[in-house]
């Protein structure tokens, strides 16, 4: 009876998601959606000021940014 060969070892390191990143593309990519001036999904049905329009939509740019900036970790 022949031997099964020995699984060979997976020379790439895995790769982690942090949870932290993750929750800061998604509340980034929520204010982008929802309070983007003229075409978001709140501003379409209620009255949105422009000052809170376009801060949301920087913030939400900036989480964005800094969540997709490390969202790949090595284990």
């Amino acid at each position: 009876m022949a031997k099964a060969k020995n699984p060979e070892t997976n020379s790439k390191p895995a790769v982690r998601i942090s949870f932290f990143k993750a929750l800061l593309i998604m509340a980034g990519a929520d204010l982008v959606l929802l309070l983007a001036p003229g075409v978001g999904f709140l501003n379409s049905m209620f009255y949105i000021g422009d000052v809170i329009s376009w801060s949301a939509l920087v913030i939400g740019i900036a989480l964005l940014v800094l969540g997709l900036r490390g969202v790949f970790g090595k284990s």
